[in-house]
């Protein structure tokens, strides 16, 4: 029997963590992977779940992984990686502390796959929405140019041989899906503009509540936030080779726990038919397992990709054949962030795109 992998989690005491974990730990190729903690305070606060003096099992914070022991979180250190020879190290951690954390990674020789923002954005005019602060800016930089970003379908001939995955955002996972075979057979009209109305459930938000997660804000409500400044939009225009002023994106939030759902308004510039515009998105995604073509008139629901690692797509168009209106749905925790993760680690590692993923 060939070695399993030794891989290790920092952040899985959040909700794209947890969903990442429980992947990991089912999958063929794997060992167990080494569980670790951030210790600038974040995930260890008594309220988390973590004792007084720091020690801590995942089971206690996440009761559906009782049973085998448990899974203990160690405080993150740079010598339980080695001592553990761990070779791909998984970050579901806020943006600041992936980006701090991944030079020192690849200077040792480990590969990584980010769940945060840190590493997606090329161009520093769409990075400046994160403020980053770095200590070694010529490093920051070159890492930049090197991390792929990791859309598996976009992107599979680059991912095997990265050292560096920056995992899609959520939203623009569902947004970038819905138009990359249109745009790549170039029939939309940029200048009359995209618009994507975007709403996902409040686990998109993270697992630290603010005042706009609380169940008193989100419940029998629905609300718009971010307006023209979310951070996805630099990664969709970016992917998708957009003029900022050919795209507004406006997301909302979702009175249910998880789940995106993106409707996306655009003009043709030629006249096409249903069955057109079908073979555009099936000759496209020919042979990707995880995105699922909808014929029309069906129209995803969130309900049909909930707890899946699928993108599910389906269009309507209007009677003058040239206005187009595209929906996309993902699981925001697993094809928008933890399922997207072991895909990329499939890729990496030769492996079927649907380990551990069924």
């Amino acid at each position: 029997m060939p070695a399993k992998l030794k891989t290790a989690i920092v952040g899985a005491t959040g909700y794209s963590g947890l969903e990442l974990a429980r992947l990991l730990l089912r999958h063929p190729h794997l060992e167990t992977p080494l569980m670790l903690r951030r210790t600038e305070g974040g995930d260890e606060s008594p309220h988390n779940g973590f004792a007084n003096n720091g020690s801590i099992n995942l089971a206690e914070i996440f009761p559906v992984l009782s049973g085998n022991g448990g899974y203990p979180i160690q405080p993150f250190s740079w010598a339980a990686l080695q001592q553990q020879n761990v070779e791909l190290l998984f970050l579901a951690t806020p943006h600041d502390t992936s980006r701090a954390l991944v030079p020192e990674a690849i200077a040792q020789g480990i590969r990584v796959i980010d769940l945060s923002g840190a590493w997606r954005l090329k161009q520093a005019q769409h990075r400046a929405v994160y403020g980053f602060q770095d200590t070694d800016s010529l490093t920051a930089a070159e890492l930049t140019e090197k991390a792929v970003y990791g859309l598996p379908e976009l992107n599979c001939d680059r991912i095997p041989n990265a050292t560096l995955v920056a995992n899609p955002g959520c939203y623009a996972t569902s947004v970038i899906l819905a138009l990359a075979p249109l745009l790549s057979a170039e029939v939309v009209d940029r200048e009359r503009g995209i618009i994507s109305d975007s709403k996902s459930g409040v686990s998109g938000a993270g697992k630290e509540p603010t005042s706009r997660t609380h169940f008193v804000s989100v419940a029998d409500n629905f609300s718009a936030y971010s307006v023209f400044s979310h951070r996805h939009v630099g990664e969709i225009i970016e992917q998708l080779k957009l003029d900022a002023n050919q795209f507004i994106f406006t997301p909302h939030l979702l009175p249910i726990p998880r789940g995106i759902l993106s409707t996306v308004y655009v003009y043709l510039n030629r006249e096409m038919k249903p069955a057109e515009v079908e073979a555009c998105f099936r000759d496209f995604y020919h042979g990707k397992r995880w995105v699922r073509v909808f014929a029309t008139p069906q129209l995803p629901q969130i309900q049909f990709s909930l707890h899946t690692n699928y993108c599910d797509l389906g269009f309507c168009l209007a009677e003058d054949g040239r206005r187009l209106v595209l929906v996309s749905c993902v699981d925001n925790l697993l094809k928008g962030a933890a399922g997207q993760a072991v895909q990329n680690m499939n890729l990496m590692y030769g492996w079927n795109e649907e380990e551990g993923l069924q």
